[in-house]
């Protein structure tokens, strides 16, 4: 199984953590250590298992909006988006439990024309206001079709460390990684108003595969 390469710091310290308590447990406890060790195991496991890097053939899409992330349609509704695009869109929000992989895609193929960090306080990730008062990044790309498409990471309860890999003036390529929210999180998409939305509520997507909406033109 390949692992993401944030998962380095991660696996260092829970591996260290993971011989010291299992030494521990061994010498106090003897045979009643297992008791400790099964369920250590478990979670030891876990963290593997968080940082996978499936396989998937990411196709070309120019009028096509890709699911961003592995999770749980949680919202489409209309809003303002005021950071950026300063104007009603359609935000779809996907909700990813700490069992999701959790790399983050770009949505759709284009440029990069804006990125921002926003520090934040650390809503349970399915809270309306956590679009908002997290800690989050902001980005914008100006797809092929001539639209402007913002898309959020969105750190919750959990997640306290969002990364992101590009810059303004980037090519955006729609399945392909641009950055990584450590264990449970949100995307948020904006997406313009005549977009044709392809998900409903409760839909599970897979990042990078999974087409949720389609852009006219």
């Amino acid at each position: 199984m390949k692992l993401h390469k944030e998962s380095k710091g991660t696996i260092v310290v829970a591996s260290v953590a993971f011989a010291v308590v299992a030494f521990l447990a061994i010498y106090f406890l003897q045979v009643w250590s297992l008791l400790i060790l099964i369920p250590l195991l478990v979670v030891y496991g876990l963290i593997f298992w968080f940082f996978r890097v499936p396989n998937r053939e990411i196709l070309d899409h120019k009028e096509q909006v890709i699911a961003p992330v592995d999770g749980k349609v949680v919202m489409i509704k209309e809003v303002m988006e005021n950071e950026f695009l300063k104007e009603k869109a359609i935000q779809v929000s996907i909700f990813m439990s700490p069992l999701n992989v959790h790399i983050c895609r770009f949505p759709v193929s284009g440029k990069v024309i804006y990125k921002k960090y926003h520090p934040g306080k650390y809503l349970v990730a399915w809270h309306e206001k956590s679009s908002t008062e997290n800690e989050r990044t902001t980005m914008a790309v100006e797809s092929l079709t001539h639209h402007k498409v913002v898309f959020r990471q969105i750190a919750g309860y959990v997640a306290r460390r969002i990364v992101f890999y590009c810059n303004e003036g980037d090519t955006a390529k729609a399945g392909h990684e641009y950055g990584f929210i450590k264990f449970g999180s949100r995307m948020d998409v904006f997406l313009p108003l005549d977009t044709e939305i392809l998900c409903k509520i409760g839909d599970k997507t897979k990042g990078g595969i999974d087409v949720i909406a389609r852009m006219k033109e």
